[in-house]
């Protein structure tokens, strides 16, 4: 079944995708939630205009993103946290540690563009993504130590 998104969603696309999902998936679940409409012929012409119209916009947005990420090239974070003896911490690191720790640095990012692909437990370096635009996006490394 093809779709084209209305909203970005994570592991399938970015807003005005056309994206091929099992008729399932978007019967129930992306067409109820709006998130997607049927990529009908007439529903490809209007994406096609609309996207004719905000291509400038678009551009811009795309600047603003590589600005951010630029600024954020080289940056290094180091995250403090409760640990056992054994180095385990207690919880874990999630994407709001780790924008609280950009914030100190005085770069704002919005924690739902950071990305970490496995839970951080333990100390030690690990790697965040930060995906300002679908075609921008920067790791930062970062160092889990014990408090």
């Amino acid at each position: 079944m093809k779709l084209i998104l209305k909203e970005d969603i994570a592991n399938l696309g970015y807003k005005d995708d056309v994206v091929e999902v099992k008729s399932g998936y978007g019967r129930n679940y992306l067409i109820p939630q709006q998130k997607a409409v049927i990529a009908t012929p007439s529903a490809l012409k209007m994406l096609a205009e609309n996207q004719r119209q905000r291509a400038h916009k678009l551009a811009k947005i795309k600047a603003d993103a590589e600005a951010a990420a630029a600024a954020l090239e080289g940056v290094t974070l180091t995250i403090g946290a409760k640990t056992s003896s054994t180095g385990t911490i207690f919880g874990s690191v999630n994407s709001i540690q780790i924008a609280e720790a950009l914030e100190k640095l005085g770069h704002t990012v919005d924690r739902k563009i950071i990305y970490l692909k496995d839970a951080v437990k333990e100390v030690g370096s690990y790697k965040a993504t930060i995906k300002f635009h679908k075609e921008v996006s920067v790791e930062i490394p970062f160092e889990v130590v014990s408090e």
